[in-house]
């Protein structure tokens, strides 16, 4: 009762004290007095009201012997239910806190831990990548690293930052005073730049380093990124620049030389739909697995576009009450051609069922199944089908029954087949996407593709035309040639061997060498008696006695680069490619003078004369120029 502590500033131990709901409901008394219903049985407490505070007994002030009242403190009023907290998006929930938690940037990470360690951290680092690969978290997930202290408050740099002290919570909810994140977007000009240069001089106030996370940062001025230019080369030791852009090719070299960069990649299709998985069991909802894997591939390696088709797919799902993210589902969500659908559509091309390829586009467009989507699918099972024929089989595959097709379309399918296959598909998808109306051009170029599947490559139909000329008897032109040259065939020599060089490519070969006075010898001189690989026995005709042996080997030896033996023989030989070109030439225009055009023209004009004209043929036109 005397002690040096009046007894209304003692603190009672178990006393917590009102929480913030009993104050704010105290002051609404204050202000607004209680609002009691018109008949309250006694006994029971009022519903939404707090009870009146009651009064202590009367106490005798040990100094004055007054008697005082004393009103007791209100009760605490009931704390209200918590309110419902606003949903937040899948890419926003599940963006990662940690670096193992960053999916497909094992590379980086792995620098990072690396300079971490040997305290070797550089003072700029620029992370490049697509959409939604994980720049801004990653460069967040840098300050946290830098900046952790660790549980107990000791700790340094770290790749694992705890999450749980000051620096890690506060840079996480992105109120850090120490990191500063600006969006290079919508501050672009010198002035905003010129802030950061004045800041940077000024030490970090409750972190290890100030760090400055520049987001878009290829949206900065060209004036703006020449003032960054000196403090980012030379920056005080507790600042440390993060940027992140999509398109890195618009800065500087001077900016780009100054940074440690990191190029993030695209995320695989497997990874992603790994990730998924992972996500929907976090919240609770059955997915299949093809149904992941056509989000994975619409995602196009970005985490942050997957997990927003995600998102849709679920609130997709539940429209029905099961809940369940199915393969049907998210098709007909992202309006996707079905994958039984485009194995029944290339088995239609390549049959040749006309009919039944179109019942299928009809089918599918009746659907809402674009005509592009159903392009771009078959292009992709084309693509799948051309890898399984180089790996052996089709590893990608969701089913035993999609297994199979493609390796036996793979197995069936000539490789020239399928490149043609992709290059009118290719023609088609541009001309769907720039038609004017999609369903139209689809079909047609479907139909074309169809009618096109079964004509051989090029390569097969050389290989084809090689074994027909193979096969066939000497042409009639040829006998009719040697006959006017004068060289019976029963002294031609004897039958040309199949290694036997072609004299007339052999002579052509000559002249591309730069041997043109050889090549012209050879044509007007060379009858050639025995022609094998090195081996040259030739006659002259009877105006030509000099010896050309020399000159002819010197030629053949610049050709084929190997050495040859030229004799000069008095066999008889074969014509030489001057006779036989003169011989087709008389065999030629005694063919025109004898058909019965030229013939009834003769006869209708007597004393006319058929001459032709030597001179090149005018341009534009075509053939000879013939006068009367």
């Amino acid at each position: 009762m005397f002690g040096d502590t009046p007894p209304w500033d003692e603190e009672d131990p178990d006393d917590e004290g009102p929480d913030a709901a009993g104050l704010e409901a105290a002051g609404q008394q204050s202000m607004f007095g209680d609002s009691t219903p018109a008949a309250t049985p006694k006994g029971e407490p009022q519903v939404g009201a707090s009870a009146a505070p009651a009064a202590t007994p009367v106490q005798a002030d040990p100094v004055t012997q007054a008697s005082s009242v004393v009103a007791a403190p209100p009760a605490p009023a009931a704390k209200p239910a918590a309110a419902a907290q606003p949903y937040r998006v899948l890419a926003r929930k599940y963006r990662p806190q940690t670096f193992a938690e960053l999916i497909g940037q094992e590379a980086m990470v792995q620098t990072l831990a690396n300079a971490i360690k040997r305290d070797r951290l550089a003072h700029a680092f620029l992370m490049t990548g697509v959409r939604g690969v994980g720049k801004t978290s990653t460069a967040r997930l840098i300050a946290k690293a830098l900046n952790c202290i660790g549980p107990d408050g000791q700790g340094g740099p770290t790749i694992d930052p705890c999450g749980r002290c000051e620096p890690c919570l506060a840079i996480a909810e992105g109120r850090h005073i120490d990191v500063i994140e600006m969006d290079a977007a919508s501050h672009t000009g010198v002035d905003d730049v010129r802030e950061i240069i004045e800041a940077v001089r000024y030490s970090a106030v409750s972190a290890r380093y100030k760090i400055y996370i520049i987001d878009e940062v290829h949206m900065l001025s060209r004036n703006a990124f020449n003032a960054l230019l000196k403090t980012l080369e030379e920056p005080p030791a507790h600042v440390k620049f993060l940027f992140a852009t999509t398109e890195v090719d618009k800065l500087p070299v001077t900016v780009l030389s100054r940074c440690q960069r990191f190029d993030l990649r695209r995320i695989p299709a497997p990874m992603l739909a790994g990730h998924f998985a992972h996500v929907c069991r976090q919240e609770g909802v059955e997915a299949e697995d093809e149904a992941l894997a056509m989000v994975a591939a619409a995602a196009e390696g970005s985490v942050r576009d997957g997990l927003s088709i995600l998102d849709q797919a679920i609130a997709h799902a539940d429209l029905d009450g099961e809940g369940r993210v199915g393969a049907d589902k998210v098709r007909d969500m992202l309006g996707l051609s079905d994958k039984t659908v485009q194995r029944r559509l290339v088995a239609a091309i390549l049959e040749g069922k006309g009919a039944d390829l179109l019942d299928i586009v009809a089918h599918q467009f009746a659907l809402g199944v674009e005509p592009i989507a159903m392009m771009r699918g078959l292009m992709d099972l084309t693509h799948r089908i051309a890898v399984a024929q180089v790996a052996g089989n089709a590893a990608d595959a969701h089913s035993a029954e999609e297994r199979d097709a493609i390796e036996g379309w793979a197995k069936g399918l000539r490789a020239g087949q399928l490149h043609r296959l992709w290059q009118l598909l290719l023609k088609g998808h541009d001309e769907v996407r720039s038609a004017p109306d999609p369903l139209v051009a689809a079909e047609m170029a479907l139909l074309r593709i169809m009618h096109a599947s079964d004509m051989p490559d090029p390569g097969s139909l050389v290989r084809k035309l090689e074994e027909i000329a193979a096969r066939a008897p000497a042409a009639p032109v040829a006998a009719a040639v040697e006959g006017a040259a004068g060289a019976p065939s029963a002294h031609a020599g004897p039958a040309p061997a199949a290694n036997v060089p072609d004299w007339e490519a052999l002579v052509d070969d000559v002249e591309h060498a730069d041997q043109i006075s050889a090549a012209n010898t050879m044509r007007l001189q060379v009858r050639v008696v025995e022609l094998a690989p090195g081996l040259l026995r030739y006659s002259q005709p009877p105006a030509f006695r000099e010896d050309i042996a020399g000159v002819v080997r010197a030629g053949l030896q610049a050709a084929t680069g190997e050495r040859w033996q030229v004799e000069r023989v008095e066999a008889e030989g074969r014509p030489t490619l001057v006779e036989v070109a003169d011989a087709r030439k008389n065999a030629d225009a005694e063919a025109l003078r004898t058909s019965p055009l030229v013939e009834a023209t003769l006869a209708a004009f007597p004393g006319a004369e058929l001459i032709q004209d030597e001179r090149p043929a005018a341009i534009g036109g075509g053939g000879r120029n013939w006068r009367r």
